[in-house]
């Protein structure tokens, strides 16, 4: 697993060890270099929220390629330690925070941290048949927490279903890698 493009390209990340299981699963270097050619230009300037990061590729490989700053999400202890670790491998730690939460709880703890305007990219990477991708999509959109041009990437198992609309939010594009798929979300 390594960054794909930008300014760390090349640079190997840490995986998860066997002690994880199956609660982190890395989305695949292919996956990523295409979904990042989907962004294309969103992603230069960017505020990003990483949610259920794992090893935090995606907010990495979004920092590499030249958003502002990231922030990443997970519940687990030894996951946020990996992405820790991980940004301080890219140099990254002046513009990337890492937390620990709860997302099943809510997102009620980004209002405070969230950039002014709001994020304009969300990863959504929640463990795959839950219905944590589903809420906390239905959160972001709800909420005030995407700038006006937001885009959220959800992925999930790429036999999952999401709608087209929810709130004010639209897919307009659906991929699939492997057993991985992937919806992107943007304000009508």
């Amino acid at each position: 697993m390594r960054i794909i493009s930008g300014s760390a390209r090349g640079r190997k990340l840490l995986a998860p060890g066997q002690h994880f299981g199956d609660s982190v699963r890395p989305t695949s270097d292919r996956a990523r270099e295409a979904i990042f050619s989907i962004l294309g230009v969103r992603v230069a300037g960017a505020r990003v929220v990483d949610l259920f990061a794992g090893t935090g590729a995606l907010g990495l490989e979004a920092l590499s390629r030249g958003a502002v700053l990231a922030l990443f999400v997970d519940g687990q202890r030894s996951v946020v330690d990996l992405i820790t670790r991980n940004i301080a491998l890219c140099g990254f730690g002046e513009r990337a925070t890492v937390l620990q939460r709860d997302l099943a709880r809510g997102l009620a703890f980004l209002e405070p941290l969230k950039p002014v305007g709001g994020f304009d990219l969300a990863f959504l990477d929640p463990p795959y048949a839950s219905t944590l991708a589903q809420q906390v999509l239905a959160l972001l959109a709800e909420g005030n927490f995407l700038g006006a041009k937001g885009v959220v990437v959800l992925e999930d198992a790429a036999a999952a279903q999401y709608p087209q609309t929810v709130g004010p939010l639209t897919c307009f594009d659906q991929r699939r890698y492997g057993e991985a798929g992937f919806w992107l979300y943007q304000h009508t």
